[in-house]
């Protein structure tokens, strides 16, 4: 499992660094990379690996975060730093599917595209 963790690594800390609240709440490399791990894999807050500190942690951060916008100053210094001249889009299509779509069929909320016996 070890191998499909995310760490921060420096050089991309000290570019973020200056652009985190001040308030220092504990270690912030360890906090971002376990956001980045649980957004990235899709998993549920309480499912983040212990290794990046308590699951709570985590979630009260990146809300906290949020709401002070410190995401949205992350994003607008890295795309400020960019040679791009025209509009660059981030999107997730390589995820397949919401984690909860799989239980669509099951719970009877989502056609079957065939009516064939075995399939769905």
């Amino acid at each position: 499992m070890s191998e499909h963790l995310f760490w921060l690594a420096d050089d991309p800390f000290d570019r973020l660094k200056p652009l985190l609240p001040n308030k220092v709440r504990g270690d912030d490399r360890k906090v971002i990379s376990g956001i980045i791990h649980v957004i990235r894999y899709g998993l549920k807050w309480r499912d983040a690996p212990a290794c990046y500190g308590p699951h709570k942690t985590l979630y009260n951060r990146f809300v906290r975060w949020s709401r002070a916008a410190v995401f949205d100053r992350i994003f607008q210094a890295l795309a400020s730093e960019s040679t791009a001249t025209a509009t660059v889009m981030i999107d997730s299509t390589h995820r397949g599917a919401h984690r909860t779509a799989a239980s669509l069929l099951k719970k009877g909320d989502f056609r079957a595209a065939s009516d064939a016996p075995g399939v769905g």
